[in-house]
């Protein structure tokens, strides 16, 4: 029986056009489901509000979008503190943790520097949320050991407060977060001599980060509890971690870049937000994005935990938007999504800022700069500042950050 050869040839064509249809429908299925999931589906001005024309850092484009080029990690300027514990500590210097970790930073570093100076021991502090009653331990959030060994020859830690001492045999001082050697001289030295243990309450004058004009001895200190103390316990670094990687693995077409942008709707509908230039809406958002080039395909992170129907106009133009809900294990939800505190959530969106190829603040305050420090530290320098741009286009490069473009950053002061 012969074989037509027409009928072998349609044959191999029809076989092929299966496979390709096969494929197409695979890929087509994988990329709808990203895109079809929902989310996934008290400070004034930026201080960037002048910003730079000609940025110090260069921008290229890779791939789609205004992708900056890996840049190297700064090294450190200071160097370790030298270790001159005396052989008795002269007391106890306690303190808690609020507000989050874009404070726990400044909180850290003040506490330490204050101990140091002093010569007193730091009890390790404990961690409080907004509402009254929410607490946690230091180890819920962060690596204990990692602290104390940071610290080990510089300043005493004890893990618990000794016997004896409560609040109500402490002396309450307040500290600014940038306190100095004056300052502890002056208002905190005499309450500790007197007292010998005292409770420490830091307060923010300002939420600017810029580093200071002059130096002091004990700026490696400051350096060293800002950049070198603090590390996630295993298993929120673990979250953090896989969460990361969920947008590195959406973010194919961009060589698994992603951009985090810090959009909070609560923060939105505070009465300071409220026709200022230091926050700026979902609405707002995608214009900029779009006019400084950043494609439509690019993967976005937002600091607002669930998807709320205000965000939905930032999810129009860049549909690969994505909340905590949308990327987060499901296994670890019940833990650190549905918490009855943020602690968990705040501290996810610290970090995951913190890593992002690109970094845009939609609301101005000390989040913003303390995720500016922790990207300069690393090199991750790309952070832009948002702003209403007239016309149909713009240059990413002109809203770099100020703290990045002019190094006026703290950071700087500690790496270079």
């Amino acid at each position: 029986m012969g074989v037509d050869l027409r009928q072998v040839v349609a044959g191999i064509l029809t076989i092929t056009m299966f496979v390709m249809l096969g494929q197409m429908i695979k890929r087509d299925h994988f990329d709808s489901g990203e895109e079809k999931l929902p989310g996934v589906s008290d400070d004034t001005r930026f201080d960037d509000s002048k910003l730079e024309a000609k940025s110090l850092v260069s921008l290229s484009r890779r791939n789609k979008g205004p992708w900056k080029e890996e840049s190297q990690e700064l090294k450190q300027c200071w160097s370790r503190p030298t270790s001159d514990l005396v052989e008795d500590s002269k007391g106890f210097v306690t303190f808690s943790l609020t507000n989050g970790p874009e404070y726990h930073v400044s909180q850290i570093a003040a506490a330490v520097v204050v101990a140091k100076y002093l010569g007193a021991t730091l009890v390790l502090p404990d961690i409080r949320g907004s509402k009254p009653g929410d607490r946690r331990s230091f180890g819920e959030i962060y690596d204990v050991d990692k602290f104390v060994r940071s610290l080990d020859g510089i300043v005493r830690v004890a893990k618990e407060p000794p016997s004896g001492i409560s609040a109500r045999n402490l002396a309450v001082v307040k500290v600014p977060n940038t306190v100095t050697e004056e300052y502890i001289a002056d208002h905190v030295e005499p309450k500790f001599k007197s007292k010998g243990n005292i409770r420490l309450a830091t307060y923010f004058s300002s939420v600017n980060m810029k580093k200071p004009s002059q130096k002091s001895e004990l700026d490696s200190t400051s350096c060293l509890a800002m950049f070198g103390t603090l590390e996630l316990q295993p298993e929120v670094h673990e979250v953090v971690d896989s969460m990361v990687e969920r947008l590195r693995t959406l973010s194919r077409k961009s060589d698994g870049q992603f951009l985090a942008v810090d959009l909070r709707v609560d923060m939105l509908e505070k009465k300071n937000c409220q026709g200022t230039k230091s926050c700026f809406g979902a609405q707002e958002i995608s214009e900029f994005l779009q006019k400084i080039g950043i494609d439509k395909d690019t993967t976005i992170y937002l600091t607002e935990s669930r998807w709320d129907s205000s965000l939905n106009a930032l999810k129009k133009l860049f549909p690969k938007t994505y909340t905590k809900e949308g990327i987060m294990p499901v296994d670890k939800k019940s833990k650190f999504l549905d918490a009855e505190d943020s602690e968990y959530e705040k501290v996810i969106d610290y970090y995951i800022c913190s890593q992002s190829d690109i970094f845009v603040p939609a609301i101005s305050g000390l989040f913003y700069a303390n995720v500016a420090g922790n990207r300069i530290a690393s090199g991750r320098t790309q952070i832009l500042v948002p702003a209403n741009i007239e016309g149909s286009s713009a240059s990413a490069a002109n809203y770099i950050s100020t703290y990045v473009s002019k190094k006026n950053h703290l950071a700087y002061s500690c790496f270079c």
